[in-house]
């Protein structure tokens, strides 16, 4: 991944293959390595990945909500001069894919959310008080995913890092607080926009009937499940995720 990486302006991102653009959102504990199988799949397939850094624990306090985020995402697809592109979002990433679409609907040709926030956010915030417990914290990594040995102890570690630093911590509970704020029920009903739902059938932070309830609401979406799988599907099952993604895509001419 990291000879994709790159550093332009205010911006970080990993690119790599030709085509449509895909730009992918990671979650708030997610960063880009969790997308790995789908950008190499991808950027083989006639597609232009693209993982921006979101700028989660950098902004300022008062644009540290699903709003900003949004707007960055905004200016960061203006900035690579993309005039059109499909957004894919994980947990926090596909809340920030879904208002971004509300937004600016013009720019979307097609979003893919998996394990997205927006409808039911299970109080992102409640285990963070718990700060110096590193079992607490372990079994909440684990709690992601439906094999808990994918929780490594080097992701436990780092989440264990992120609840620890102060300012991380209190930026948690603001996006919080936001991703409540921000509830996309209303929208939805006027999103046009052509949506691949992909769920873990195990997911236990968005649990399956959320899934259930943003394809009834989004008017142009498919739903579709991976079973043995919980909050992050493109990381628990690589190849079933890509599989269905791209016939996703051929079905609807993306």
């Amino acid at each position: 991944m990291d000879k994709h990486y790159k550093k332009e302006g205010r911006y970080s991102y990993y690119e790599a293959g030709e085509g449509t653009p895909i730009v992918i959102l990671h979650g708030l504990m997610g960063g880009l390595s969790n997308f790995d199988a789908v950008a190499e799949y991808f950027s083989n397939k006639g597609y232009r990945i693209v993982i921006p850094d979101l700028p989660i624990y950098t902004q300022s306090i008062l644009k540290t909500n699903v709003k900003s985020f949004a707007k960055y995402v905004k200016d960061f697809i203006t900035f690579k001069g993309f005039d059109k592109v499909i957004l894919l979002g994980n947990s926090l990433g596909g809340h920030i894919a879904l208002y971004h679409t509300k937004l600016y609907p013009e720019k979307v040709i097609g979003l893919v959310i998996t394990g997205s926030s927006g409808l039911y956010e299970s109080a992102m915030g409640d285990s963070y008080p718990k700060r110096g417990d590193y079992e607490y914290i372990r079994r909440k990594a684990e709690d992601v995913f439906y094999d808990p040995k994918i929780a490594t102890p080097e992701l436990i570690d780092e989440v264990y890092a992120s609840v620890n630093d102060r300012i991380k911590l209190i930026k948690t509970l603001t996006i919080a607080k936001s991703a409540i704020r921000h509830n996309m029920a209303k929208d939805l009903p006027k999103m046009q926009v052509e949506t691949c739902i992909i769920w873990g059938k195990n997911d236990k932070v968005t649990p399956p009937d959320v899934a259930e309830e943003f394809n009834k609401l989004l008017p142009n979406s498919s739903l579709y499940w991976i079973d043995k799988c919980g909050h992050a599907a493109m990381m628990e099952h690589p190849e079933e995720f890509n599989k269905i993604l791209e016939e996703w895509l051929q079905k609807t001419n993306l």
